[in-house]
Protein backbone atom coordinates (compact mmCIF):
# COMPACT_ATOMS: atom_id res chain seq x y z
CA UNK A 1 0.00 0.00 0.00
CA UNK A 2 1.44 3.19 -1.48
CA UNK A 3 0.79 6.85 -0.46
CA UNK A 4 1.45 9.26 -3.64
CA UNK A 5 3.67 12.01 -3.58
CA UNK A 6 2.07 14.32 -6.38
CA UNK A 7 6.17 14.26 -7.96
CA UNK A 8 5.30 10.61 -8.51
CA UNK A 9 1.73 10.81 -9.54
CA UNK A 10 2.85 13.62 -11.88
CA UNK A 11 5.83 11.58 -13.26
CA UNK A 12 3.73 8.60 -13.71
CA UNK A 13 1.21 10.65 -15.82
CA UNK A 14 3.58 12.85 -17.39
CA UNK A 15 2.85 12.09 -20.85
CA UNK A 16 -0.74 13.39 -20.00
CA UNK A 17 0.69 16.45 -19.07
CA UNK A 18 -0.61 18.64 -21.61
CA UNK A 19 -4.21 17.63 -21.26
CA UNK A 20 -7.10 19.16 -19.65
CA UNK A 21 -7.73 16.78 -17.12
CA UNK A 22 -4.01 16.69 -15.62
CA UNK A 23 -4.74 17.92 -12.52
CA UNK A 24 -7.95 16.34 -11.99
CA UNK A 25 -6.40 12.88 -12.68
CA UNK A 26 -3.12 13.86 -10.20
CA UNK A 27 -5.42 14.35 -7.08
CA UNK A 28 -7.36 11.16 -8.02
CA UNK A 29 -4.58 9.35 -8.17
CA UNK A 30 -3.14 11.00 -4.58
CA UNK A 31 -6.88 10.38 -3.38
CA UNK A 32 -7.61 13.88 -2.74
CA UNK A 33 -11.00 13.56 -4.88
CA UNK A 34 -12.03 10.61 -2.27
CA UNK A 35 -11.50 9.26 1.44
CA UNK A 36 -8.85 6.72 -0.17
CA UNK A 37 -5.21 8.22 0.01
CA UNK A 38 -3.58 4.89 -0.94
CA UNK A 39 -3.08 2.74 -3.82
CA UNK A 40 -2.22 -0.92 -4.02
CA UNK A 41 1.25 -1.00 -6.18
CA UNK A 42 2.31 -4.28 -7.26
CA UNK A 43 3.63 -6.13 -10.37
CA UNK A 44 2.06 -8.75 -12.01
CA UNK A 45 5.06 -11.21 -13.79
CA UNK A 46 5.24 -14.26 -15.82
CA UNK A 47 3.99 -15.30 -19.52
CA UNK A 48 1.49 -12.58 -21.07
CA UNK A 49 1.23 -10.87 -17.55
CA UNK A 50 0.62 -7.83 -19.22
CA UNK A 51 -2.27 -9.36 -21.59
CA UNK A 52 -4.12 -11.20 -18.84
CA UNK A 53 -3.81 -8.14 -16.53
CA UNK A 54 -5.80 -5.60 -19.15
CA UNK A 55 -8.65 -8.67 -20.03
CA UNK A 56 -9.26 -8.05 -16.18
CA UNK A 57 -9.23 -4.70 -15.88
CA UNK A 58 -11.17 -4.09 -19.39
CA UNK A 59 -11.53 -1.33 -21.45
CA UNK A 60 -9.93 1.98 -20.27
CA UNK A 61 -13.47 3.64 -21.19
CA UNK A 62 -15.17 2.00 -17.66
CA UNK A 63 -18.69 2.70 -20.30
CA UNK A 64 -17.24 0.15 -22.84
CA UNK A 65 -15.79 -2.06 -20.51
CA UNK A 66 -17.21 -5.77 -20.11
CA UNK A 67 -19.43 -5.81 -16.87
CA UNK A 68 -17.38 -8.51 -15.26
CA UNK A 69 -14.23 -6.59 -15.61
CA UNK A 70 -12.82 -4.75 -12.77
CA UNK A 71 -13.47 -1.29 -14.35
CA UNK A 72 -16.99 -2.23 -15.66
CA UNK A 73 -18.26 -3.05 -12.36
CA UNK A 74 -15.92 -0.54 -10.22
CA UNK A 75 -15.14 2.21 -12.77
CA UNK A 76 -16.88 5.78 -13.18
CA UNK A 77 -16.68 8.73 -15.91
CA UNK A 78 -16.41 11.68 -13.59
CA UNK A 79 -18.85 15.11 -15.06
CA UNK A 80 -15.93 16.53 -16.02
CA UNK A 81 -14.88 13.36 -18.29
CA UNK A 82 -12.00 12.12 -16.16
CA UNK A 83 -11.98 8.06 -16.14
CA UNK A 84 -11.80 7.02 -12.62
CA UNK A 85 -10.83 3.38 -13.42
CA UNK A 86 -10.25 1.70 -10.05
CA UNK A 87 -7.29 0.14 -12.04
CA UNK A 88 -4.31 0.84 -14.08
CA UNK A 89 -2.31 -1.41 -16.21
CA UNK A 90 0.48 -0.67 -18.41
CA UNK A 91 -0.05 -1.11 -21.66
CA UNK A 92 3.31 -2.78 -23.09
CA UNK A 93 7.11 -3.75 -22.10
CA UNK A 94 8.24 -0.55 -21.74
CA UNK A 95 5.83 1.28 -20.21
CA UNK A 96 5.74 -1.65 -17.57
CA UNK A 97 10.18 -1.28 -17.23
CA UNK A 98 9.23 2.21 -16.84
CA UNK A 99 6.31 2.48 -14.13
CA UNK A 100 7.85 -0.40 -12.35
CA UNK A 101 11.10 1.52 -11.97
CA UNK A 102 9.46 4.66 -11.07
CA UNK A 103 7.31 2.36 -8.20
CA UNK A 104 9.15 -0.17 -6.67
CA UNK A 105 13.26 -0.14 -6.17
CA UNK A 106 15.08 -3.67 -6.91
CA UNK A 107 14.98 -5.05 -3.59
CA UNK A 108 11.05 -4.35 -2.95
CA UNK A 109 10.40 -6.91 -5.89
CA UNK A 110 11.14 -10.73 -5.50
CA UNK A 111 12.57 -11.77 -9.01
CA UNK A 112 15.24 -9.87 -10.77
CA UNK A 113 13.41 -8.50 -13.59
CA UNK A 114 15.87 -5.67 -14.90
CA UNK A 115 19.43 -4.96 -14.76
CA UNK A 116 20.19 -3.14 -11.28
CA UNK A 117 23.94 -1.57 -9.80
CA UNK A 118 25.24 -1.13 -6.49
CA UNK A 119 25.57 2.03 -4.93
CA UNK A 120 27.43 3.35 -1.19
CA UNK A 121 26.41 6.28 0.02
CA UNK A 122 27.69 7.07 2.96
CA UNK A 123 28.83 3.05 3.73
CA UNK A 124 25.28 2.27 3.05
CA UNK A 125 25.26 -0.22 -0.39
CA UNK A 126 21.84 -0.34 -1.90
CA UNK A 127 20.67 -1.70 -5.26
CA UNK A 128 19.82 0.71 -7.66
CA UNK A 129 17.73 0.50 -11.06
CA UNK A 130 21.05 0.52 -13.69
Amino acid sequence: MVRVSKALAEEHYKHLKDKPFFNEIIKYLQGELHDRKKVMALVYWGNDAIKKCRDLAGATNPEEAESTSIRGSYGRITTSGVYENVIHVSSNDSEAEREIKLWFGPDEIIVNLYTTKELTRKEHKSRVWA
